[in-house]
C-alpha cells in the first residue's frame, strides 16, 4: 500500500482526498454562488494577459454596446489592486452593503457596477493586499454583490495569470473570454499565454479584440500603424480564434475616460460583436 496502512481502505480519513490506493476521484468544482437574490445570465471575463492595452476600456465599450442593445449589463472590476471603472463612468457615490449583502452602483447610463475603488474612501487610497486576499475579494463581489436581472456580467481582469484570474476562471461561472491586444509582437506572445491559460480552464474564447491597431489621421484621411505592424492573425490562425475587431487609438475615448464621461461615445466598434445568447 502506498499510505503504510491496511488493504481495507474504509474509514480512512484521506479517502476522499485520494490516497493511491483508492478510486480515482472526480476534480472539485470550486464555483462559487451567486447571491440568492442575483439573477446573471452570462459571464464575460475580459483579460488581456498584460498591462497596457486598454483592457477596461474595451471592458466599459463592451457593456455599453450591450446595453445600447438593451440588456441588462453589470461590470465587475476584477481588477483590485489598479482598478479604473468607476473613474472611466464618472461614479462618485460609495457602494453599501446590509445584513442582506452588498449593492453595486448605477452608472449614469444605468450599468451595475462594482469596484474596489467604490469601498475606499479615498479613490486613491492603494489597495496593500497580497494575492491570495484579492482573489477572495474578487469572489465576494460575485457572491455577496446582489446583481439583478443581469443579462451580461463583464469581468475586467488584472492583467497576467496570477491569483486573481486563476480566482475568476476557477470560481466564476464563466461564460467565456474576450482577450484583448495590441500590435506589438511582444503582446501576440502574452496573448498565446491567455490562450494557453483559458485552454487549461476549460473557458471558450469568444474571440481577440486588437486595441491601438492604428490611427486615423483627420487631416489627409490615411490610417498610421503607431505600434507597427499587426501580428494578430498568426495567432488567430494558429489557434482558431475570431478577431471581433481591430480598434484605432482614438483620442476622443482617451478624453472621455479622464472626464467620466465614457457613456456618451457616438459608437463603440463593437456593435458588431455577437456574444452568447
Amino acid at each position: 500500500m502506498g499510505c503504510g496502512s491496511s488493504s481495507d481502505c474504509g474509514g480512512c480519513p484521506s479517502q476522499s482526498s485520494g490516497c493511491g490506493g483508492g478510486a480515482s476521484q472526480q476534480p472539485q468544482d470550486l464555483t462559487a454562488p451567486l447571491h440568492e437574490l442575483s439573477s446573471v445570465k452570462h459571464v464575460i471575463g475580459v483579460v488581456s494577459g498584460k498591462g497596457g492595452v486598454g483592457k477596461s476600456s474595451v471592458t466599459s465599450l463592451m457593456a455599453i454596446t450591450m446595453a445600447r442593445k438593451g440588456y441588462k449589463v453589470g461590470i465587475l472590476d476584477a481588477d483590485i489592486t489598479g482598478p479604473s471603472i468607476p473613474k472611466m463612468f464618472g461614479i462618485k457615490e460609495k457602494a453599501y452593503a446590509d445584513e442582506i449583502g452588498m449593492y453595486p452602483v448605477k452608472s449614469k447610463g444605468g450599468i451595475d457596477v462594482m469596484s474596489v475603488n467604490l469601498l475606499l474612501e479615498n479613490d486613491t487610497d492603494p489597495v496593500l493586499w497580497r494575492g491570495p486576499i484579492l482573489g477572495n475579494v474578487v469572489k465576494q463581489f460575485y457572491t455577496d454583490v446582489i446583481w439583478k436581472d443581469i443579462d451580461y456580467l463583464f469581468v475586467d481582469m488584472p492583467p497576467g495569470t496570477g491569483d486573481v484570474a486563476i480566482t475568476v476562471y476557477q470560481s466564476l461561472k464563466l461564460d467565456g473570454i474576450i482577450i484583448v491586444t495590441s500590435p506589438q509582437d511582444l503582446v501576440s506572445m502574452i496573448v498565446e499565454k491567455a490562450v494557453k491559460m483559458a485552454d487549461l480552464m476549460q473557458v471558450p474564447i469568444i474571440g481577440v479584440v486588437e486595441n491601438y491597431s492604428y490611427f486615423h489621421c483627420p487631416d489627409n484621411g490615411k490610417d498610421y500603424q503607431i505600434f507597427g505592424e499587426s501580428h494578430i492573425e498568426e495567432i488567430l490562425q494558429k489557434y482558431g480564434l475570431l478577431l471581433l475587431n481591430r480598434l484605432p487609438i482614438d483620442p476622443t475615448i482617451a478624453n472621455l475616460c479622464d472626464q467620466g464621461d465614457i457613456e456618451s461615445i457616438e459608437k463603440t466598434n463593437l456593435e458588431n460583436v455577437s456574444l452568447p445568447e
